[in-house]
């Protein structure tokens, strides 16, 4: 059985501003659970109770929040002074692994539910030292992804870097987790920005060794942009994903998972899919509709909050529709609802 695992933990998501502005990315809240908790977990449920992870983006406060929290999980981190790319990062944290070891690669901002058990059989049975994980996607959304072409035995025959629908030839999108033996690091230089998709995957494939696929037939999404965070605290609400499943508490009109010590005064009304974390206090009368609620937020009485995010730590005092607010910054929303 795989016995350690790298969590990519360095990226600044720039496309969930403001929210990773204001917590790393891989510590924002999906249902009120940091994304990366719900990551170690899943890996803790697999008997993987040693992980590494690269830093970068507010790196002490990932640090800190493992310091405290570490689920019984062994954790190791480094810390990038610049950015050196998805296999560059992998490089740095050598160190941690055992020659001849199979370890598995994950995202500190994806959420899965995996079944690490089957895709490690499966990359055991190819004899190969690296095995994608991809997963099926709808055609009109490859273009955003890149895309992964397998031979008929299930070995990598090409990649296409987030191709034009018309020109995708396949709709297989690498999901970003990899198992690797530890020959991998022959393949990546040290102190070099080196990306598995651009220099790793095709260097293997010149010197004449395959590369393994494994199709996840479950739940995947990368927290990449506001809409797909959104879309996936609904999916959580709707027990969508069997890695984790939030209490969801039905209402008239919607459903909505709360943190603790959270109070509703007379009169408030939850709708649609809501989250609301720890520490809130919801005045009277308010309506509450399809929006995201961080920790310590203070709601006034009679307003109403509709397709919204609002970060910890904010009052409000004025009805809020189609908006994240964060503190004293305001921002549209971008959310398609």
């Amino acid at each position: 059985m795989l016995k350690k695992a790298m969590i990519m933990a360095a990226g600044v998501g720039s496309r969930l501003e403001p929210l990773s502005s204001v917590v790393p990315k891989p510590l924002v809240p999906l249902a009120n659970v940091p994304t990366m908790d719900i990551l170690v977990k899943h890996l803790a449920s697999f008997g993987i109770n040693n992980i590494v992870a690269n830093t970068f983006h507010k790196a002490e406060a990932i640090q800190e929040h493992y310091k405290k929290n570490n689920f019984g999980v062994n954790f190791e981190f480094t810390k990038e002074i610049e950015l050196s790319g998805t296999a560059g990062g992998v490089k740095k944290c050598q160190f941690f692994f055992d020659e001849g070891q199979d370890f598995i690669i994950m995202s500190g901002d994806g959420l899965t539910d995996l079944d690490i058990t089957k895709a490690y059989e499966s990359h055991k049975n190819s004899g190969s030292i690296a095995t994608i994980v991809i997963k099926e996607i709808e055609r009109k959304e490859t273009f955003k992804y890149g895309i992964v072409v397998p031979d008929e035995k299930g070995y990598v025959a090409s990649f296409q870097e987030k191709p034009a629908i018309e020109e995708a030839k396949s709709n297989l999108a690498n999901t970003g987790i990899y198992i690797f033996n530890y020959k991998i690091f022959d393949f990546i230089p040290a102190n070099t920005f080196y990306d598995f998709a651009k220099n790793v995957f095709p260097s293997i494939l010149e010197s004449g060794l395959k590369i393994n696929t494994f199709v996840h037939r479950g739940y995947w999404s990368d927290i990449g942009s506001l809409d797909q965070y959104h879309q996936s605290n609904i999916d959580l609400l709707n027990h969508t994903i069997n890695s984790y499943k939030p209490v969801v508490v039905k209402t008239l009109n919607g459903q909505y998972t709360k943190g603790e010590n959270v109070i509703f005064s007379d009169g408030v009304s939850i709708e649609d899919d809501c989250i609301i974390g720890n520490n809130c206090k919801i005045g009277k009368n308010t309506i509450i509709k399809n929006s995201i609620i961080w920790d310590n937020v203070e709601i006034a009485d009679n307003l109403t909050i509709e397709n919204a995010i609002i970060l910890s730590n904010t009052k409000i005092e004025n009805s809020i529709r189609n908006q994240i607010i964060s503190e004293d910054k305001l921002k549209e929303h971008l959310i398609t609802v």
